[in-house]
């Protein structure tokens, strides 16, 4: 758990990549950069590890020594209430993620737990739960026990993954991970998110339903978003594009008022550079309260 704010980019930096750094020098560009997160994109990964157990365990060496904390985003190809053998793949490839993160010593791996379909809302919330349970007592049961499951928050109508689906799953498995994609909730609610009131809703209802401690140390993605109505979610924006929403310094706010820790990565395109706007912004913020 954070000691404090942390931010971070979702992935690798392009300017990074520009430079030709290789994945065991992002630690230390984001130290230079004064971030203290990073969440490694494993989002194509099959149903192994894709990459090198000493790879994993060097990144993670090189965030402990910046003090960088790590998480892990899963892959995109899971849907836990597909056909019987989608949902084993499925769970397969999250076992793979959690290895290697466990590796590299990064505390969540989040995901996206798939599509309604023709399931019921209250199907689909059953069979997630049932999923997720097998998959934390599998990771258990291969001795890794340092890594939490984090379904998250999702932007699109046809996705499981509304706020309150989300914190009943995490109410009823143990070893979840609180995951608010603050601009998915912002299209998935046709805008929804334009007031401090309006961040302040969503934490008071985290917080009714699993606690101070949840709430405080939650794991959030955020950046601007395109929604349409019909559909939810679109596509991302950086953080100062006009036109588009949500309004960091509103869920800043919040941030001080509850006394929250999260860490916050950032999805923009431009994930670092709008990850440090993000920090100087609850900076301030936090120098008036």
């Amino acid at each position: 758990m954070a000691d404090h704010p942390r931010f971070g980019p979702a992935g690798v930096p392009q300017m990074f990549r520009t430079m030709g750094a290789k994945l065991a020098d992002v630690p230390k560009l984001l130290r230079v950069e004064e971030l203290d997160a990073f969440e490694y994109a494993a989002v194509r990964w099959g149903q192994v590890p894709q990459m090198k157990q000493v790879d994993a365990e060097t990144l993670g060496g090189e965030a402990r020594k910046n003090d960088i904390t790590l998480s892990l985003h899963g892959s995109y190809f899971i849907n836990l209430f597909g056909e019987k053998e989608v949902v084993e793949a499925s769970k397969r490839r999250l076992i793979a993620c959690a290895q290697a993160a466990e590796w590299m010593g990064a505390y969540v791996v989040v995901f996206h737990a798939g599509f309604y379909g023709k399931n019921g809302k209250a199907e689909t919330l059953r069979r997630c739960v049932e999923s997720v349970r097998e998959v934390s007592a599998t990771l258990k049961s291969l001795g890794i026990e340092k890594v939490k499951l984090g379904p998250e928050t999702m932007g699109r109508h046809s996705q499981f993954g509304s706020l309150e689906e989300i914190l009943e799953v995490c109410r009823q498995v143990e070893d979840t991970q609180l995951v608010i994609d603050w601009s998915h909730l912002h299209a998935r609610s046709g805008g929804g998110l334009r007031s401090v009131e309006d961040f302040r809703k969503i934490v008071t209802a985290a917080e009714e339903k699993l606690g101070t401690e949840s709430v405080r140390n939650m794991h959030c993605h955020f950046s601007k978003i395109e929604y349409t109505y019909k559909t939810g979610e679109k596509r991302h924006h950086i953080l100062e594009e006009p036109g588009f929403g949500p309004e960091f310094e509103k869920l800043a706010e919040v941030i001080v008022e509850f006394k929250m820790r999260p860490v916050m990565i950032c999805e923009t395109a431009l994930q670092d550079v709008d990850a440090v706007k993000m920090k100087k912004k609850l900076g301030k913020i936090q120098k008036k309260n």
